[in-house]
Protein backbone atom coordinates (compact mmCIF):
# COMPACT_ATOMS: atom_id res chain seq x y z
CA UNK A 1 0.00 0.00 0.00
CA UNK A 2 1.36 3.73 -0.76
CA UNK A 3 0.99 5.68 1.85
CA UNK A 4 -2.38 7.19 -0.03
CA UNK A 5 -4.08 4.01 1.14
CA UNK A 6 -3.97 2.90 -2.53
CA UNK A 7 -2.33 -0.32 -3.18
CA UNK A 8 0.58 0.67 -5.24
CA UNK A 9 0.93 -0.52 -9.15
CA UNK A 10 4.02 -0.77 -11.30
CA UNK A 11 4.12 2.09 -13.42
CA UNK A 12 1.61 4.03 -11.55
CA UNK A 13 2.96 6.76 -9.46
CA UNK A 14 1.17 7.18 -6.24
CA UNK A 15 2.96 9.02 -2.82
CA UNK A 16 6.30 9.98 -3.27
CA UNK A 17 7.51 9.00 -6.73
CA UNK A 18 10.88 10.86 -7.91
CA UNK A 19 9.79 11.66 -11.81
CA UNK A 20 11.05 15.14 -13.63
CA UNK A 21 8.90 17.82 -14.17
CA UNK A 22 6.84 17.99 -17.82
CA UNK A 23 8.25 20.57 -19.99
CA UNK A 24 6.14 23.19 -18.30
CA UNK A 25 8.03 22.35 -14.88
CA UNK A 26 5.43 19.89 -13.94
CA UNK A 27 2.44 22.47 -13.87
CA UNK A 28 1.02 22.86 -17.07
CA UNK A 29 0.57 21.76 -20.72
CA UNK A 30 0.17 24.52 -23.19
CA UNK A 31 -3.97 24.49 -24.09
CA UNK A 32 -5.66 26.16 -26.96
CA UNK A 33 -4.63 30.31 -26.90
CA UNK A 34 -1.70 29.83 -25.35
CA UNK A 35 -3.54 29.02 -21.81
CA UNK A 36 -1.83 26.10 -19.49
CA UNK A 37 -3.48 23.67 -17.39
CA UNK A 38 -2.20 22.20 -14.74
CA UNK A 39 -1.06 18.62 -15.29
CA UNK A 40 -0.42 15.38 -13.14
CA UNK A 41 2.39 12.47 -14.46
CA UNK A 42 0.21 9.85 -13.67
CA UNK A 43 2.71 7.01 -14.85
CA UNK A 44 6.60 6.50 -16.45
CA UNK A 45 7.65 3.95 -18.61
CA UNK A 46 11.22 3.02 -19.66
CA UNK A 47 9.85 2.11 -23.75
CA UNK A 48 7.40 4.71 -25.82
CA UNK A 49 5.08 1.39 -26.17
CA UNK A 50 4.16 1.24 -22.76
CA UNK A 51 2.91 5.02 -23.09
CA UNK A 52 1.09 4.19 -25.76
CA UNK A 53 -0.44 1.22 -23.89
CA UNK A 54 -1.33 3.18 -21.14
CA UNK A 55 -3.16 5.98 -23.55
CA UNK A 56 -4.55 3.25 -25.85
CA UNK A 57 -6.32 1.34 -22.22
CA UNK A 58 -7.27 5.20 -21.42
CA UNK A 59 -8.94 5.64 -24.85
CA UNK A 60 -10.71 2.23 -24.58
CA UNK A 61 -12.25 2.75 -21.40
CA UNK A 62 -13.89 6.23 -23.01
CA UNK A 63 -11.44 8.77 -21.02
CA UNK A 64 -10.65 12.10 -22.73
CA UNK A 65 -7.37 11.18 -24.21
CA UNK A 66 -7.62 14.69 -26.13
CA UNK A 67 -6.36 15.83 -22.24
CA UNK A 68 -3.54 13.62 -22.24
CA UNK A 69 0.47 13.92 -23.61
CA UNK A 70 3.31 11.32 -23.58
CA UNK A 71 6.34 13.50 -22.35
CA UNK A 72 9.67 11.91 -23.32
CA UNK A 73 12.39 12.79 -20.73
CA UNK A 74 16.38 12.52 -20.89
CA UNK A 75 16.74 12.57 -24.53
CA UNK A 76 19.42 11.60 -26.48
CA UNK A 77 20.67 11.64 -30.01
CA UNK A 78 21.95 8.45 -31.40
CA UNK A 79 23.01 7.47 -34.89
CA UNK A 80 23.59 4.43 -35.99
CA UNK A 81 26.64 4.11 -38.94
CA UNK A 82 25.10 2.41 -41.67
CA UNK A 83 28.09 1.42 -43.60
CA UNK A 84 31.95 3.34 -45.07
CA UNK A 85 30.38 5.49 -48.37
CA UNK A 86 32.86 6.10 -50.68
CA UNK A 87 32.44 8.27 -53.93
CA UNK A 88 31.25 5.42 -55.74
CA UNK A 89 28.41 4.38 -53.50
CA UNK A 90 27.59 8.13 -53.54
CA UNK A 91 27.64 7.99 -56.92
CA UNK A 92 25.12 5.45 -57.10
CA UNK A 93 22.81 7.16 -53.98
CA UNK A 94 22.74 10.02 -56.41
CA UNK A 95 21.71 8.08 -59.63
CA UNK A 96 19.05 6.41 -57.27
CA UNK A 97 17.91 9.56 -56.58
CA UNK A 98 18.12 11.32 -59.99
CA UNK A 99 16.55 8.73 -61.46
CA UNK A 100 13.42 9.00 -59.08
CA UNK A 101 12.97 12.88 -59.92
CA UNK A 102 13.98 12.38 -63.50
CA UNK A 103 11.46 9.97 -63.30
CA UNK A 104 8.69 12.54 -62.16
CA UNK A 105 9.49 15.26 -64.08
CA UNK A 106 9.56 12.76 -67.09
CA UNK A 107 5.88 11.72 -66.08
CA UNK A 108 4.70 15.35 -65.74
CA UNK A 109 6.04 16.53 -69.30
CA UNK A 110 5.15 13.28 -70.56
CA UNK A 111 1.27 14.31 -69.59
CA UNK A 112 1.39 16.88 -72.10
CA UNK A 113 3.28 15.11 -74.76
CA UNK A 114 1.15 14.58 -77.62
CA UNK A 115 3.80 12.22 -79.50
CA UNK A 116 5.33 9.51 -78.06
CA UNK A 117 5.19 10.21 -74.17
CA UNK A 118 7.37 6.82 -73.35
CA UNK A 119 10.38 8.70 -75.39
CA UNK A 120 10.00 11.55 -72.93
CA UNK A 121 9.35 9.70 -69.60
CA UNK A 122 12.52 7.35 -69.91
CA UNK A 123 14.75 10.35 -71.27
CA UNK A 124 13.60 12.41 -68.24
CA UNK A 125 14.47 8.99 -65.74
CA UNK A 126 18.06 9.01 -67.64
CA UNK A 127 18.52 12.73 -67.53
CA UNK A 128 17.55 12.59 -64.19
CA UNK A 129 20.01 9.73 -63.38
CA UNK A 130 23.04 10.99 -64.77
CA UNK A 131 22.58 14.00 -62.88
CA UNK A 132 22.28 12.91 -59.68
CA UNK A 133 25.31 10.55 -60.17
CA UNK A 134 27.25 13.52 -60.77
CA UNK A 135 26.08 15.47 -58.53
CA UNK A 136 26.56 12.70 -55.36
CA UNK A 137 30.02 11.98 -56.52
CA UNK A 138 30.54 15.81 -56.40
CA UNK A 139 29.00 16.63 -52.79
CA UNK A 140 31.03 13.67 -51.37
CA UNK A 141 34.67 14.25 -52.80
CA UNK A 142 33.73 17.86 -51.77
CA UNK A 143 33.90 16.82 -48.31
CA UNK A 144 37.16 16.34 -48.49
CA UNK A 145 36.93 12.84 -46.44
CA UNK A 146 35.17 14.19 -43.44
CA UNK A 147 32.67 11.77 -43.42
CA UNK A 148 32.91 8.56 -45.17
CA UNK A 149 30.66 6.46 -43.50
CA UNK A 150 26.13 6.63 -43.96
CA UNK A 151 24.60 6.81 -40.95
CA UNK A 152 20.82 6.83 -39.73
CA UNK A 153 19.98 9.19 -36.52
CA UNK A 154 16.71 8.50 -34.32
CA UNK A 155 15.89 10.40 -31.24
CA UNK A 156 15.32 8.13 -27.89
CA UNK A 157 13.70 9.03 -24.54
CA UNK A 158 14.97 6.96 -21.26
CA UNK A 159 11.83 7.80 -20.02
CA UNK A 160 8.39 8.29 -21.12
CA UNK A 161 5.83 9.86 -18.65
CA UNK A 162 2.31 9.91 -18.57
CA UNK A 163 0.63 13.27 -18.58
CA UNK A 164 -3.12 14.01 -17.67
CA UNK A 165 -4.87 17.72 -16.63
CA UNK A 166 -5.02 17.63 -13.22
CA UNK A 167 -8.83 17.47 -13.00
CA UNK A 168 -9.16 14.40 -14.12
CA UNK A 169 -6.10 12.53 -12.36
CA UNK A 170 -8.55 10.77 -9.86
CA UNK A 171 -10.67 9.24 -13.41
CA UNK A 172 -7.48 8.94 -14.74
CA UNK A 173 -6.17 6.55 -11.74
CA UNK A 174 -9.01 4.64 -11.19
CA UNK A 175 -9.17 3.87 -15.07
CA UNK A 176 -5.63 2.71 -15.18
CA UNK A 177 -5.46 0.89 -11.59
CA UNK A 178 -7.82 -1.60 -13.88
CA UNK A 179 -5.10 -2.01 -16.53
CA UNK A 180 -3.66 -5.82 -16.17
CA UNK A 181 -0.27 -4.40 -14.88
CA UNK A 182 2.69 -7.06 -15.61
CA UNK A 183 5.78 -6.59 -12.83
CA UNK A 184 8.67 -5.41 -13.84
CA UNK A 185 11.48 -7.93 -14.85
CA UNK A 186 15.11 -7.77 -14.82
Amino acid sequence: MSSSGRAAIPGLLGGGANLPPGPAGGVGMPGAGGNTRPTVTMASYPDYSGAQQAVDFLADNRFPVERTAIIGTNLALVETVLGRLTTARAAVAGLATGAWFGLFIGLLFGIFTVGNWWAVIVAGLLIGAAWGAIFGAIAHASTGGRRDFTSAATLRAREYAVTVDADLADQARQVLSRMNWQPATG
